[in-house]
């Protein structure tokens, strides 16, 4: 007689759909997981948290964090709070990072709350932030799991086990796959199926899978005929070498976790191949932690230039708050500078205000920045128009040179088209990505995979998968 499979119900706690606050609720075999659960970018308070409300009367027995990205932890202790019986699991490279970011995070958080008033912050203390990593259980690559936090007993399928595979996004992210009652249950996370000039590709599984949740990120670019990134760093450095020659200086907005170790790397390689001489380099404090943590790793970790040690061999200048404003704004430097975003407040967003109006400096765009944030207002910009680069401060006019290259960690729509026509799943939900994006990938994929259920699924709304 066959066993009745148990029902698989999903909610999605993103607010929107949008690149904002990741967060995914998931019930299979009778055990409830959280995947990931991050802070919004641009929001405060509460609207800056995932909908944790729809499942307030619910007890989860996991929560799995993907990787160290805010938009990803950042409100892991504000859930755990919610949810004290919870397990806690992650890479043990995400748990480094992780609680780096958070820490970071109550900093910011406190400054926001003295400046603007932000009464709910900071959402959770550094004490918090201490006792809440102490729970955290770190799991290796490729080994199933137990949410009680044992090893899988090996041809385990009556109890919902986990796995993580690298998703060569940042250092220490991973994909994740659920198996209980003879279903998987596949989450991508953030995910790079092309190596990087640090981070190697994504290894993920090619099994038999029943149900793929899918980031979106790029699906409203298309990939450019005969983009490598090897020509993609020649022209970076050649427009380094022309914003020199013109007497100016770049800032290139970066996140603080793997954009900055990527463009580290990319001018370690343009001194050692003699493609551009030596030039100061300038970097966040948080970048700085972040990149000492990639070098404490470079032996163990998968990666291009395995040995490479950042901060030695490239000797970047660290800013910070206070130091950012006293800086001059010299010629001849590249300030790689956080956030990506250039988020009000942050080192790119004061740096970026000081040079926007003189054509003699340059902002290079590297990756992927929300089009009403900052960064994309400055990206999108007509030259010689109006932006507002902080609520605070008036608008000023874009006279500096304005280039964009795509250095993205994020998969291209047609990687992510192509694993799944590989898997072929049953059902497809696609997540993590703004709104044209995620509609590209739903019409591509449904007229590519009929046989595969694709779904958009609506904000705080349960799914029966």
């Amino acid at each position: 007689m066959l066993r009745k499979q148990a029902s698989v119900k999903f909610i999605n706690l993103t607010r929107r759909t949008e690149i904002g606050a990741n967060s995914y609720y998931l019930e299979i075999g009778g055990q409830r997981v959280v995947l990931d659960c991050g802070m919004h970018p641009k929001n405060n308070g509460e609207d800056a948290l995932p909908n944790f409300k729809a499942i307030a009367d619910r007890k989860i027995e996991a929560i799995l964090i993907s990787h160290g990205h805010q938009d990803h932890i950042g409100t892991l202790p504000v859930l755990m709070r919610r949810q004290p019986a919870a397990r806690i699991f992650m890479t043990e490279t995400t748990a480094e990072i992780g609680s780096v970011l958070l820490h970071n995070s109550v900093n910011v958080m406190t400054r926001k709350h003295e400046e603007i008033g932000a009464t709910l912050y900071p959402l959770f203390t550094h004490r918090e932030t201490d006792r809440a990593s102490d729970l955290w259980q770190w799991c290796p690559l490729r080994q199933p799991m137990l949410i009680s936090g044992e090893r899988a007993p090996q041809r385990e399928t009556d109890v919902l086990t986990f796995e993580f595979f690298d998703a060569g996004h940042v250092l220490g992210s991973a994909g994740i796959l659920l198996r209980a009652d003879g279903r998987t249950i596949f989450y991508t996370g953030d995910v790079n199926f092309d190596n990087q000039t640090i981070m190697e590709a994504a290894v993920f599984p090619e099994e038999k899978i029943d149900i793929l949740i899918m980031e979106c990120t790029r699906g409203d670019h298309a990939k450019s005929a005969g983009w490598t990134r090897e020509s993609e760093e020649r022209r970076v450095a050649e427009a380094i070498d022309r914003a020199f020659k013109r007497g100016g200086c770049v800032l290139i907005p970066v996140f603080a976790l793997g954009k900055t170790q990527e463009a580290l790397a990319m001018f370690y390689k343009f001194r050692q191949e003699r493609i551009l001489s030596e030039f100061p380099i300038y970097i966040g404090g948080l970048s700085s932690k972040m990149t000492d943590i990639y070098d404490r790793r470079a032996h163990t970790a998968r990666r291009q230039l395995a040995h490479l040690q950042l901060m030695e061999k490239t000797a970047p200048f660290v800013l910070n708050g206070q130091t950012i404003h006293d800086a001059p704004i010299r010629a001849g430097r590249v300030y790689a500078l956080s956030s990506g975003m250039m988020t009000p407040k942050t080192l790119s967003n004061i740096f970026a205000r000081r040079l926007i109006e003189n054509p003699q400096h340059s902002v290079f765009f590297v990756g992927y920045a929300d089009p009403e944030s900052p960064a994309g207002l400055v990206r999108d910009a007509t030259p010689g128009g109006d932006v507002v680069l902080d609520p605070d401060g008036p608008a000023q006019r874009v006279r500096c040179n304005i280039e964009q290259f795509q250095f993205s960690a994020h998969a291209t729509r047609e990687a992510l088209i192509a694993y799944a026509k590989k898997l072929s799943p049953r059902k497809i939900v696609l997540v993590h990505g703004d709104p044209l994006a995620v509609e590209w990938m739903r019409a591509t994929l449904v007229a590519d995979l009929p046989n595969s259920e694709v779904i958009v699924p609506a904000p705080g709304v349960e799914l029966e998968l």
